[in-house]
């Protein structure tokens, strides 16, 4: 996959907003994903080419840290809770109930683009265990059927849950 000529350019104006900072490997890598949804290979070395910081150290920093993504995320980003309270309400059936109704496997994104599926930490939702998050909107409570059902909705159009 190329690099397009925006990304470029976008990758650029980042790393010239950190030019004389040290360690702003970090912050860098943040950014190039708050702009433009994740942090691909193809921009790690177009990073590595404009800083002089080894690939290998960037590409260490974003599979090290799970704020960042190697892939853009889907349409639709289902972020099922696994703290414990909503382990122990039933989260593991709502991932498999989204699994099955999208296509995508937990942690990756479906073929079609439409949906990703993580599982989180925590929410800070336990009274409304297993809480589910789609695009930032908070749903508790949540069933494997009512998951299913979700799922069908956000199918049928750009229900987007913001």
């Amino acid at each position: 996959m190329r690099i397009t000529s925006e990304q470029s350019y976008a990758i650029e104006q980042i790393v010239n907003k950190y030019r004389n900072l040290s360690g702003a490997a970090i912050p860098i890598l943040q950014e190039i994903q708050n702009q433009l949804g994740y942090v691909s290979p193809q921009f790690i070395e177009k990073v590595a080419e404009l800083t002089e910081i080894p690939a290998s150290e960037l590409y260490g920093i974003v599979t090290f840290y799970t704020q960042f993504r190697l892939e853009p995320i889907g349409e639709n980003h289902i972020q099922i809770c696994h703290g414990t309270a909503c382990h122990l309400a039933g989260a593991n059936a709502v991932i498999e109930a989204f699994e099955s109704s999208t296509g995508a496997k937990c942690g990756s994104t479906s073929k079609d683009g439409k949906f990703t599926l993580d599982k989180v930490a925590c929410m800070g939702c336990c009274s409304l265990a297993p809480v589910v998050g789609v695009n930032g909107k908070i749903h508790g409570r949540m069933t494997a059927e009512k998951a299913q059902k979700l799922a069908r909705e956000l199918k049928g159009g750009d229900s987007r849950g913001r």
